[in-house]
């Protein structure tokens, strides 16, 4: 019997198109822009989105209406949706070594090791969100007939910038604990190697983390951050990956009296932070209460 030919056409393989993360949407930037990422050895990886002035001020927008249903919830709710990110990394954990080995110019076994990290400093944090309250908080001793009590609540909308040279690692751990205290963030991802968040971005879409929780956009750091800290809705500003922009973005801050947690030589390695990222964002309410007699 002879040969039927195959009627199948050879097919074109779907490209990946990279876009923003802003409101739980993934829209493409306001300006239709988009730049080439690169990998260290100088090959063309993608095009990411170049994301505007407007961009960020979506992002804000986005972040400060998530805000007041996030800072909401139950603490050991957060944790339950940190963990579910875990899961959800979890499951991509080829693609997002793939990328990192690409955004980093590391070797398979490290970028491995990498998301590795990365997918236990989700787990990390999600063991704290329901702890940070009894290790910030308590009661204080008074002197007189009353009860003095502590406690941590979120800032509100904290501005992030990734580290320009841990495309995931670096990022999460950044991110992680900013959000799990209850605030909302809109993260500037590594002008160099950004890739990696847009992946991170789609597990957090596919998680239970509401919108507008995080919004994460691409593109060049010295366009982005110095809207984003001068922005009079931003509530703090977290400088990890801000370089030798770090002064300018300080004082910009300033203007609008956010807190400013500045670059400190951070090991995104260290597997116990504790909490040196969450405290920062946390402002600390007190309240007086008569003891009845």
């Amino acid at each position: 019997m002879a040969d039927i030919p195959s009627r199948v056409p050879s097919r074109v393989a779907v490209r990946r198109t990279y876009k923003l993360y802003i409101g739980g949407a993934f829209p493409r930037s306001e300006s239709g822009r988009s730049y080439p990422v690169t990998s260290p050895a100088g090959d063309q990886l993608a095009n990411a989105a170049l994301a505007s002035r407007k961009d960020v001020r979506d992002a804000v927008v986005a972040a400060r209406k998530a805000f007041p249903g996030w800072s909401g919830r139950t603490a050991y709710n957060r944790g339950q949706i940190l963990y579910r990110i875990a899961e959800m990394m979890e499951g991509r954990r080829a693609q997002f070594a793939e990328e990192v080995a690409a955004a980093e110019g590391v070797s398979e076994d490290r970028a491995r090791a990498l998301v590795s990290a990365a997918v236990d400093r989700w787990v990390y944090y999600a063991g704290w969100a329901d702890k940070i309250g009894q290790v910030l908080g308590g009661a204080n001793p008074v002197s007189g007939p009353y009860f003095n009590l502590s406690e941590p609540d979120p800032t509100g909308v904290v501005g992030v910038l990734a580290p320009a040279g841990s495309s995931l690692l670096g990022l999460v751990s950044v991110l992680a604990p900013v959000i799990t205290s209850g605030n909302t963030a809109v993260l500037v991802a590594s002008e160099r190697a950004p890739l990696p968040a847009v992946t991170l971005a789609e597990a957090l879409a596919t998680s239970d983390l509401p919108a507008g929780v995080a919004n994460i956009l691409t593109g060049r750091l010295a366009e982005l951050a110095p809207p984003l800290a001068g922005h009079a809705d931003v509530n703090a500003l977290d400088l990890a990956g801000s370089g030798t922009l770090a002064g300018e973005l300080e004082a910009l801050a300033a203007t609008t009296l956010k807190r400013v947690l500045r670059p400190a030589g951070d090991d995104w390695d260290d597997p116990d932070p504790g909490l040196s990222r969450i405290r920062p964002f946390l402002e600390i309410k007190t309240v007086w209460h008569p003891i009845g007699r």
